[in-house]
């Protein structure tokens, strides 16, 4: 039996992290990760430890989270104290180490194992402070797990026939990312638009779990074509309040375009509010919605590619 040990703060996870972990598997018959945060870090070390977790399941991935010594320099017993934190870690003895740089031998030394060191850096130029600063130009260098942490939600809200079910694929086309659909519509010709509050829940709740479930694939933006505030407006319409069910748990998104009423209502078979004056209500309840959720929002109205071109410089501007 082979036991192999990695350290690291994979602050985030990048490609040279995988790739170091995966070598460092496939070399061993058991690998236990370490990952090591501070309480000021500037990503949450539980969430680098849930990262880990997900990245390499077939490994022990365990975290440390004591205020410690980060350099040898810090504290005259800085290399008892990791020997220490290594062995409370890996009770057992630890066979050979496994780094991308070559404090890994100083550490293998001290506890009695072997050491290699994985190289050269697949990831040349990339470190975890050069993602910190710009996780969007080192994308290609992301695990599924941190792209979604990194990636921004544009979200499409408005009324009924306001233009976008056809604007959300447009703008997704422009960025070359993914493009949620409106799950109410679907559920609406399934089942029927007699929605009651369980049924505005379901589709709250729906389309909440394929937004989280499409932001790791995606490419920086995930176009939204409604999420649970949309819900939360059609509840107002519908009920005149909106059930606890539809909000629960409720992400808003990094930015919402909230499309106007400007353009013609037509019928699409599962559309309820053709009248001038529900169409201002249902304006209205819209706008109420991202208002009282404090959401950044801007309106888009005019002709369709007027549109377009406002949405698409209003999502460049959005940032990790």
């Amino acid at each position: 039996m082979t036991r192999g040990f990695v350290l690291g703060k994979f602050m985030p996870p990048h490609a040279g992290h995988v790739h170091l972990c995966e070598t460092a598997r496939l070399l061993v018959d058991e690998l236990t990760i370490l990952v090591c945060w501070l309480p000021d870090d500037p990503i949450p070390g539980r969430l680098r430890l849930r990262w880990m977790q997900e990245l390499f399941p077939q490994c022990r991935v365990v975290g440390h989270d004591a205020v410690v010594p980060q350099k040898p320099e810090d504290h005259p017993d800085f290399w008892p104290i990791w020997h220490g934190i290594v062995r409370a870690a890996h009770t057992e003895p630890i066979d050979v180490v496994f780094a991308g740089e070559e404090y890994g031998l100083r550490l293998s030394q001290e506890i009695g194992a072997g050491f290699v060191l994985v190289g050269p850096r697949v990831d040349a130029g990339v470190s975890g402070t050069v993602v910190r600063a710009d996780p969007w130009a080192h994308w290609d260098d992301l695990p599924r797990p941190v792209r979604a942490h990194y990636a921004r939600t544009i979200c499409l809200h408005g009324p009924e026939s306001t233009g976008k079910s056809t604007l959300a694929p447009q703008l997704a086309a422009h960025f070359q990312t993914r493009w949620i659909p409106e799950y109410g519509r679907v559920h609406c010709e399934l089942f029927g638009t007699d929605l009651d509050a369980e049924g505005l829940s379901t589709i709250a709740r729906v389309q909440a779990a394929m937004i989280r479930a499409a932001l790791p694939d995606c490419n920086r933006r995930l176009i939204v074509d409604t999420d649970a505030l949309t819900t939360a407006a059609w509840s107002l319409m519908m009920l005149g309040h909106v059930p606890v069910g539809v909000l629960r748990g409720f992400v808003p998104a990094d930015f919402y375009l909230l499309t106007d009423i400007d353009v013609p209502w037509t019928d699409d078979g599962t559309r309820y509010y053709p009248a001038p004056a529900d169409r201002q209500r249902f304006m209205a309840a819209c706008e109420r919605v991202l208002v009282e959720a404090s959401v950044p929002f801007v309106r888009l109205g005019g002709s369709p590619d007027e549109r377009l071109r406002h949405a698409i410089a209003a999502a460049e501007r959005l940032a990790p």
